[in-house]
């Protein structure tokens, strides 16, 4: 029997308490063959203008994927515009898309938003 190689995409800061008071992503888990569209969404904290991509794979530090204010990308790192974008509209939630998965995708994805940035964020 052959078995399919799966990538799988998970995704994290979920918590049960309003979108006032955190992060919410969606779906929590998801999983993708090979060669197949993911979408991962974002609500940031309400009042928060600054929206953060991560990717954390197994055995690697956490990378800086992209960051928004409001609806306009500030930095990002060179894997958006390849095989991933993202986009921040106003009045609705955030996206991080992968067109064609792969299984080197196989990470933990995490949104983060903030009041604030911090100065020199590198991409790696």
């Amino acid at each position: 029997m052959c078995l399919r190689l799966l990538c799988c995409v998970a995704l994290s800061f979920w918590g049960a308490a309003s979108t006032d008071t955190k992060v919410t992503q969606r779906p929590r888990l998801l999983v993708k063959a090979n060669e197949q569209k993911a979408k991962m969404d974002c609500v940031p904290i309400k009042g928060h203008s600054y929206v953060y991509w991560y990717r954390k794979k197994l055995d690697e530090e956490l990378k800086f994927l992209v960051y928004f204010q409001n609806e306009e990308i500030i930095q990002k790192a060179e894997i958006i515009n390849e095989r991933f974008s993202a986009q921040c509209p106003q009045n609705s939630s955030c996206t991080l898309e992968i067109q064609s998965t792969e299984s080197g995708d196989a990470a933990l994805y995490f949104c983060a938003s903030s009041k604030a940035t911090v100065p020199n964020v590198s991409p790696s």
